[in-house]
């Protein structure tokens, strides 16, 4: 099934996400052609830097595209390889929650884009909806610089991210693989990865920092300490608590509803740390320690 639209404004919404660089490369007009298509017509787009689609997440949005349909169309291109068939240029994991829906037709965006426009407008997407993990973030931009030579300040530029963000990104495929796939599997973060570029016995440390539940100030001391297991290291005081203050910081914790976490220092000094999410726990934080009730 292949049916146009009425002409509307629904292409815009990416248009506007991605913002205005034409210094660094066209994208073509904002407006494509609008069609409902079938599901069966789109295949997975060979450049999204996005591998890993989790069974929860797509069965979360399957359950809301039941509800609600879909509401956003998917932006494709007609397949280079096939000329009946459309490849996905933004919305994979739509597509395949709509499969799952039961949905026979979707709503789609066709547009005429190179494969170097096709890259961007799919890193674009998924860095904007933070849909990506930090691998698969770090592979998308070394495709915009091997595969089509951006510099590492034009994609900075196009993703409307920092260059030193893209510099620290894209050292995370510096690790060994087995500590990358600890970081798309999610049991470390980038900030956890980054501190151990360069170690010879990353793997190692990745593994310590599951177990004991590090966080990133103290891989940060644990790699300084030097190798596990060097002598004169000193890589296990980094954790070394004792059962009062392990108590107290429970305790607090569970007071506050908020992560509390307390460093020894010299004597009996030390720094007592309270973990916000958002404003409004800040906020919750400041009205606690000044006693206000509103």
């Amino acid at each position: 099934m292949n049916v146009p639209l009425p002409k509307s404004r629904l292409g815009r919404g990416l248009a506007s996400l991605i913002g205005d660089t034409p210094s660094i490369a066209p994208r073509g007009p904002a407006e494509g052609e609008q069609r409902i298509v079938g599901t069966d017509q789109l295949r997975g787009g060979r450049f999204n830097p996005r591998k890993d689609f989790r069974e929860d997440e797509l069965a979360e949005l399957a359950d809301s595209i039941r509800s609600k349909g879909l509401v956003q169309p998917i932006i494709v291109r007609i397949d280079p390889d096939n000329e009946q068939m459309y490849e996905i240029v933004a919305g994979e994991r739509r597509w395949r929650a709509s499969q799952r829906a039961g949905l026979h037709t979707i709503p789609v965006i066709v547009r005429s884009l190179t494969d170097k426009e096709v890259l961007e407008l799919a890193i674009i997407e998924n860095v904007q909806r933070a849909d990506l993990n930090a691998i698969e973030e770090a592979t998308g931009y070394r495709d915009l610089i091997e595969r089509f030579d951006y510099s590492q300040e034009q994609v900075s530029e196009i993703i409307g991210k920092s260059r030193s963000h893209v510099t620290n990104t894209l050292r995370l495929l510096k690790l060994p693989s087995g500590v990358q796939q600890l970081v798309q599997a999610g049991s470390l973060t980038a900030g956890h990865a980054r501190a151990l570029v360069g170690r010879d016995d990353a793997e190692t440390l990745a593994q310590k920092i599951i177990d004991d539940s590090l966080n990133v100030r103290e891989v940060e001391a644990l790699v300084q300490a030097g190798p596990i297991g060097q002598p004169g290291s000193t890589a296990r005081k980094v954790r070394e608590k004792d059962p009062d203050t392990r108590a107290f910081e429970k305790e607090l914790t569970d007071a506050l509803g908020l992560k509390v976490e307390i460093k020894r220092g010299s004597g009996e000094s030390g720094n007592l740390t309270i973990r916000f999410g958002n404003f409004d726990q800040l906020d919750y934080i400041r009205m606690r320690l000044t006693g206000m009730t509103e």
